[in-house]
């Protein structure tokens, strides 16, 4: 089977929550196809299993350009910060708002503490990140791509996952309506909505992940960060110019 095969030579890549899990996947494929990449991540060191070495590093051994900068994207002033690092590079030409964090709670459990702090993280920063990034572009009078990362929680309800279920579903949304606002200064707005993927987002999950046995149907088998690279990569490259406010579900068919 073929690859994508996406050139993102002079482009300036930010990607949120690059340090590990799907971030990191993703940083280091845009890294791998020629961009500039910036992970904006609360930590540099990553949390994956048997990883060691910083994003940013991994990609400068690997012959690419990269840096951290340090941030919370539930502040907008710390995403702003990070437009500044991009503008170093000529300016943010694609934007991929990945961050995301999961506190497991049931409905009548969640406080409005967790409820801040999964919101402020998801979908404010995505929010503002998707907002910050387009303003860079339009200033610039660059046309450009945002990718967002939702869920198929987005659609499909499951238990304990109310408060984050809510985030990814207005991620959904945030994409469509974006979309249709920007469309006119040429900058795309899409999202990826990862299905069971065995990353360190929650405890326990990559274990649970794991588990899977596709005794019971699809999916088959547990996802993995690397699954997704490339419909990142597809729908920032030109091969999906003609495509905008579209979820793209990666899930090895759990949907079904």
């Amino acid at each position: 089977m073929g690859t994508i095969d996406a050139d993102f030579a002079d482009e300036t890549v930010v990607v949120t929550g690059g340090s590990s899990g799907i971030g990191r996947a993703v940083a280091t494929a845009f890294g791998d196809a020629g961009a500039t990449v910036i992970n904006a991540d609360v930590r540099k060191d990553p949390k994956d299993v048997g990883a060691e070495t910083p994003t940013h590093e991994a990609i400068e051994e690997r012959g690419g350009i990269a840096t951290f900068v340090e941030t919370d994207v539930s502040d907008p002033a710390q995403i702003e910060t990070v437009i500044e690092a991009a503008r170093e590079f000529g300016g943010v030409d694609v934007m991929v708002n990945n961050a995301g964090v999961h506190r497991s709670r049931e409905f009548l459990d969640v406080t409005p503490e967790d409820f801040d702090f999964v919101h402020g993280v998801n979908l404010k920063g995505a929010f503002f990140g998707t907002q910050l990034a387009a303003r860079d572009m339009i200033n610039r009078g660059a046309e450009g791509t945002i990718v967002n990362t939702s869920s198929t929680t987005a659609e499909r309800a499951e238990r304990d996952h109310s408060h984050y279920a809510a985030t990814k579903g207005g991620i959904q949304m945030l994409t469509r309506s974006a979309a249709l606002e920007l469309d006119g200064y040429g900058i795309r707005v899409n999202a990826v909505a990862p299905g069971p993927i065995a990353t360190e987002i929650r405890e326990g999950w990559a274990d649970e992940a794991r588990d899977i046995d596709g005794s019971g149907g699809l999916p088959s088998r547990a996802g993995t960060p690397a699954d997704l690279r490339d419909a990142y990569l597809y729908l920032a490259s030109e091969g999906a110019s003609y495509v905008t406010g579209e979820t793209v579900w990666v899930d090895g068919g759990a949907s079904l």
